[in-house]
């Protein structure tokens, strides 16, 4: 790997581990120039960062069910019926992703939010109707996220602490 490349990536973890670094400190944890950061910031936003955001608390915002949904479609869905999926998943703000892929027996996922139970009944029944047809099997698989129940929080910061060490090799 290029050292430009490197230290691409190197600021990258910093800004995984703290995006609210001014360039000026993170010039002096990288050992690089104010105006070196800077440029490389910019980079980055370009080629490798897609949003500066914050992971929140969700049981503060008032959610308490992650659910994951995944399903097998019955055929091949045509791009207008594709473009109509991609459409009503946009219009739902609780589901914060949804993707294509294969395992568990199935070649779709959803991840969305829920106040409670029976705001996900709700939001099950209205997805099982308007897209229900199109799939031979869905399952759904539901985290309480109160309580004590979670081994490992989601964050990206876990990244910094392996992947760093292995991805600059």
């Amino acid at each position: 790997m290029s050292r430009k490349n490197e230290s691409l990536k190197e600021l990258l973890f910093e800004l995984i581990k703290n995006s609210k670094r001014s360039d000026r400190d993170l010039a002096k944890i990288l050992g690089y120039s104010q105006a070196s950061i800077t440029r490389k910031r910019k980079i980055l936003e370009k080629e490798a960062i897609k949003q500066y955001t914050v992971i929140p608390n969700l049981s503060y915002l008032g959610f308490d069910i992650v659910a994951f949904t995944f399903a097998s479609a019955k055929l091949t869905m045509d791009q207008p019926l594709e473009t109509e999926g991609r459409k009503w998943a946009d219009a739902q703000p609780n589901i914060v992703f949804s993707s294509t892929g294969q395992g568990m027996g199935a070649d779709g996922l959803m991840v969305s939010v829920h106040k409670d139970y029976a705001d996900f009944a709700k939001f099950n029944y209205n997805f099982m109707r308007s897209w229900g047809k199109y799939f031979q099997d869905i399952k759904t698989f539901l985290i309480s996220i109160k309580g004590d129940l979670i081994t490992k929080s989601f964050s990206f910061n876990y990244l910094t602490k392996t992947g760093q060490k292995e991805t600059l090799k």
